[in-house]
């Protein structure tokens, strides 16, 4: 029984006919036609059924040639996928690392110099040298809006732990507070600083924001009143940046004045000075716990010590980045540098580390992104004209996924006898274990005075 439909077989069959005919074979075609009772049938030069046998065997050499190759691309990608080295690629791995940019945002009209992911959704604000503010989708690439208010460049952005309130830092001495809950109202301006307000950093679990500027100072401000409540006064030059720990007890600087600084935020004291750059520090970041045993391999420490170390031990590495083109590693105990990452051939921008304590990631005005190892202190991948410009900030997204491989160990391992518990009590166990066992969702953003910003995703 044919597979063909009448209108088919009969196409086949003139096709076949004008291809005998065409090439000169007439016995064969007079033949065809006899046994297809076709000898009546004019054939037309210009119908569809003409020319296409040959067109149908080319295709088919040449899908027969895809296909091979198809074959052979997923025979080499499988051998890649069950090698550890590709384990930094697979979008659930813990160790992605960025290779290529999913998504360029392009719609500001000048350099792009701040960005912060949103704690919760898939939204990411930029500002810039324009004096705008944009949120995007950054899973959709698009801009969902643009907030407007200030004179100057927008220097710093930072959502709050519950992505309620986004915070903005400008070079017009002014900091503004955005309804990031709701549309974006601009719901209060701080003023008190003297001079470009360079970095704004919301404290965890805290109704305080914390500023920095280039008039020296560091403020604290009561986020439900507005009123500043501190300053402090660490250094003898621009403050480019803050970053407190997680817990919100310790602050670390990076100053114009070469030096990063740590503050005891609940007595406002320097506890530690860090002294080593030559030249500018841009930025500064507090090294995850997680990293603590490949920072001790690159030290060479006795990883055992780390391991028995306790909690004040929590906020103990971090690292600086330099327009002397390094970035420095320290020890927070002994404010000695241990370790000093060399590569980039222009002014250190940004740096973060890796979730997963495995890694370190800088960005440059040498428009390359270089990855670290910490635990050798190599860089293992340059992306080299990550953008087209200077590369100012590197962002890891902040909403978190479970990590499942985590999360099946911790429950697998011997817990409160449920029948003890109510039904309640059982739950909110449940949903704490697992809201405790999370990682950041594998997303990177960088931003750059080409006006564009680059998402990063596996």
């Amino acid at each position: 029984m044919s597979l063909l439909s009448d209108r088919q077989r009969e196409e086949l069959h003139k096709s076949l006919l004008d291809y005998l005919e065409s090439s000169g074979y007439a016995d064969s075609a007079r033949a065809l036609r006899r046994d297809l009772q076709l000898e009546d049938i004019v054939l037309d030069s210009k119908a569809k059924y003409a020319g296409l046998l040959e067109k149908k065997w080319t295709s088919v050499i040449r899908l027969q040639r895809k296909v091979v190759e198809l074959e052979s691309r997923n025979a080499q990608l499988n051998a890649e996928l069950s090698s550890p080295a590709m384990a930094t690629k697979r979008p659930k791995s813990v160790h992605f690392l960025p290779s290529a940019p999913k998504h360029t945002l392009s719609g500001h009209r000048s350099a792009v110099v701040s960005i912060s992911f949103h704690p919760k959704f898939t939204l990411i604000a930029s500002g810039s040298d324009d004096a705008s503010i944009k949120v995007w989708d950054w899973d959709s690439a698009e801009c969902e809006r643009t907030l407007r208010g200030h004179t100057k460049a927008v220097l710093s952005l930072d959502y709050d732990q519950s992505g309620n309130l986004l915070a903005s830092a400008s070079s017009d001495t002014s900091i503004k507070l955005w309804d990031a809950a709701g549309d974006y109202a601009n719901i209060k301006t701080l003023y008190g600083h003297d001079d470009s307000v360079s970095c704004v950093r919301f404290l965890a679990n805290t109704n305080t924001l914390i500023s920095s500027s280039r008039d020296q100072s560091i403020r604290f401000w009561e986020i439900s009143s507005g009123y500043c409540t501190r300053t402090l006064n660490p250094h003898s030059d621009w403050i480019r940046g803050i970053i407190p720990t997680d817990d919100g007890k310790t602050l670390a600087t990076a100053s114009s004045d070469q030096t990063s600084v740590i503050v005891d935020i609940p007595t406002g004291n320097t506890i530690g000075e860090l002294r080593g750059h030559e030249h500018v520090i841009e930025c500064v970041a507090w090294a995850p716990t997680s990293s603590y045993q490949n920072i001790s391999q690159l030290i060479s420490e006795n990883s055992s010590a780390i391991d028995k170390s306790d909690s004040n031990d929590s906020n103990r590495f971090l690292a600086t980045g330099s327009r002397d083109k390094t970035i420095k590693l320290w020890d927070a105990s002994t404010n000695q540098c241990v370790y000093t990452f060399n590569g980039h051939d222009s002014w250190v921008k940004s740096i973060m580390f890796h979730p997963a304590g495995t890694h370190l990631l800088s960005s440059s005005e040498d428009k390359s992104i270089k990855i670290w190892d910490l635990t050798t202190g190599r860089c293992t991948r340059t992306i080299e004209d990550a953008h087209k410009n200077f590369i100012n900030s590197l962002t890891w997204g902040r909403q978190t996924m479970p990590d499942n491989a985590n999360l099946n160990r911790r429950f697998s391992m011997p817990q409160p006898p449920l029948r003890s518990m109510s039904g309640g009590d059982v739950l909110r166990s449940v949903q704490q274990q697992a809201q405790s066992i999370s990682r950041p969702l594998n997303v990177i953003a960088s931003a750059s005075s080409d006006t564009t910003i680059k998402i990063w995703t596996p």
